[in-house]
């Protein structure tokens, strides 16, 4: 079996296997793959805030340049590493032995993360959102959206900390039923919503690129279905005309 067809094999069967899990309900994201500004914001604050542990091995810095309407001296003034390349892969991040070191586990490539997990951009959204302070964690933070989740909450300066509020389950145990802010952030609820939706819709469009022109290409498929359905119409017509 070829690496291709496993990685789709993987992909089909992703919830099975645990990749799609989600501890709880997922917020929707509202994210809009033909809000440019979106994705470019969303583009930044990947590379300002993510890239320093996590890789888009799969997408390349021109393809950014060339589908978020951005120049190329724009992209490698502000979304490169000084030591990388237009043309060159997403290759940042750390080690895979400085990750386990760090972390416990080497940080993942998230170049398709929004296909593999269930609820896509609203999966990425909801994690987000969803860190919480948790002092047994090793980093010091846990995730409704991932329990037990090995990263720091990078965002907090902009969110904000939260706390988790317990209610007791069904199973007896104690379940996180909602969060409440005891620190807040730079950013008003509304606007770390928004940066939130800005880095999901960004990694939407990484997970498939293609989307873009497709859609685009879409809405000029269906103008000419519905041009050749009234031309075949006054056709149909014609043709009739001399039997009745």
């Amino acid at each position: 079996m070829t690496k291709l067809r496993l990685f789709a094999l993987l992909l089909a069967f992703a919830p099975a296997l645990g990749l799609a899990a989600s501890a709880g309900p997922l917020e929707s994201s509202g994210t809009d793959l033909s809000d440019r500004a979106s994705l470019q914001r969303g583009a930044g604050l990947y590379m300002n805030y993510c890239a320093g542990c996590h890789a888009l091995s799969l997408h390349r810095y021109s393809r950014i340049a060339e589908d978020l309407g951005l120049s190329p001296e724009l992209v490698e003034q502000h979304l490169m590493p000084a030591n990388a390349k237009i043309g060159e892969n997403i290759n940042t991040g750390i080690s895979a032995g400085d990750g386990n070191a760090w972390f416990g586990k080497a940080p993942p490539d998230l170049s398709l993360t929004a296909r593999a997990r269930l609820g896509g951009p609203d999966w990425i959204y909801s994690y987000l959102k969803g860190f919480y302070i948790d002092e047994a964690r090793p980093m010091g933070w846990n995730n409704t959206v991932f329990p037990g989740a090995s990263m720091p909450h990078v965002l907090w300066e902009m969110q904000g900390i939260q706390r988790p509020v317990y209610e007791q389950g069904a199973d007896g145990q104690p379940h996180v039923a909602r969060l409440e802010l005891v620190q807040p952030g730079r950013l008003d609820a509304k606007a770390y919503d928004q940066v939130a939706r800005d880095i999901s819709a960004f990694l939407q469009y990484v997970a498939e690129p293609a989307a873009l022109k497709r859609e685009s290409v879409g809405v000029w498929v269906v103008l000419f279905l519905a041009f050749f359905t009234f031309i075949a119409y006054l056709l149909k017509v014609e043709y009739w005309r001399d039997v009745h």
